[in-house]
């Protein structure tokens, strides 16, 4: 419902906003929109990136359900730790029924900790700190934040809010910069 009243819900919205505030507004409301369709751009980037890593890692260790694991692994991504819970469980499981060894397992968990640090430390800070305008130590806090104080719900949501919110604090910057108290 909110795709297809969209624009009924924006009018609205443009309608309560003070005339004089409307521009500055509207400003920041299209910049941050640009903001969050940059972190879902970035996001998909992530999730192929590790549909392809872990699809080949797990072909390389001889997975039989390699490409279909590694994808549903990479997709899945996209909701913190539940991307890499899944596959991994299902990989270990399908490791242990076709190997019957767990020496045949040591591939996998190489395969899935070299995936998640791989998402953690370079993926996610670059691919989608560097596209929403945030630097990569800021996008690991954010995430580390995000979930002490809200959980799972804060982790799901850090980065769109802290590109929001830098979106609010560049406004404020250059406002701040403009003003008389600045330039005096």
């Amino acid at each position: 419902y909110v795709l297809r009243d969209w624009d009924n819900l924006i009018a609205k919205i443009t309608h309560l906003i003070p005339r004089k505030w409307l521009a500055k507004a509207t400003d920041i409301a299209s910049e941050i929109d640009q903001v969050l369709a940059q972190f879902l751009r970035g996001q998909l980037s992530v999730m192929l990136c590790l549909s392809l890593f872990y699809s080949i890692g797990l072909w390389m260790a001889d997975l039989e359900m390699a490409l279909s694991i590694g994808l549903l692994a990479g997709l899945l991504s996209f909701i913190p730790y539940l991307g890499f819970a899944v596959g991994f469980i299902m990989a270990l499981l399908l490791s242990l029924l076709q190997l019957n060894s767990l020496v045949g397992m040591i591939p996998i968990l190489l395969v899935f900790g070299i995936g998640q640090l791989l998402e953690s430390y370079v993926l996610t800070p670059y691919l989608v700190g560097d596209r929403i305008g945030l630097h990569p130590v800021i996008v690991i806090l954010a995430l580390l934040a995000g979930g002490q104080l809200f959980g799972f719900a804060g982790v799901l949501l850090a980065l769109p809010v802290t590109a929001a919110l830098a979106v609010g604090l560049r406004h404020t910057q250059q406002n701040y910069l403009e003003s008389d108290a600045y330039l005096k």
